[in-house]
């Protein structure tokens, strides 16, 4: 059986996120959507949150599971016994350091790393940008679906340019 893992935060999960993952779950017997906690990174939405974020929008794809999971990337491979790592990849940007990242994936522990470029409506789509977008009070429809945008407003509510959650 053919497993793979996209890991990521998804800080929000986004439409490109979904769009990723669903069409890895048409060329994969098994998709494992591994939401991490990146220490780097101030997420907006508790792991927790996110996990259930993304069950709810990857609910009609029965070969997909999301997971939380913390610590390295190829650990967690491991954990689901695969040696397969799936990444989303926008910009030249993103290309550039995630084959950094799959060269040391494959150095230290023999895991190779899939790139899928997402459809073309989602490659500016940014989770870092819509959360900045959303605590101005912008628009983030076609970014994000309808219960991530509701979660948004929720966590941001009265939200006035210039202020944080």
């Amino acid at each position: 059986m053919k497993t793979i893992i996209y890991p990521g935060t998804f800080d929000p999960v986004t439409l490109g996120h979904l769009d990723v993952i669903a069409r890895a779950a048409r060329l994969f017997e098994r998709v494992v959507v591994g939401v991490g906690d990146n220490p780097a990174k101030d997420a907006l939405f508790t792991q927790k949150e996110r996990v259930e974020l993304i069950r709810q929008e990857a609910a009609h794809l029965p070969n997909v599971t999301v997971k939380g999971f913390n610590g390295l990337v190829v650990e967690f491979a491991r954990a689901e016994q695969t040696t397969l790592i799936l990444r989303g990849i926008r910009t030249v940007a993103d290309l550039e350091y995630e084959v950094q990242m799959a060269f040391a994936n494959r150095a230290c522990a023999q895991v190779e790393t899939l790139f899928i470029a997402p459809s073309p409506a989602f490659a500016s789509v940014n989770a870092r940008f819509i959360k900045e977008i959303a605590a101005m009070g912008g628009n983030v429809e076609g970014m994000v679906s309808p219960a991530v945008r509701d979660r948004l407003l929720a966590r941001y509510g009265s939200a006035r340019p210039g202020s944080k959650p």
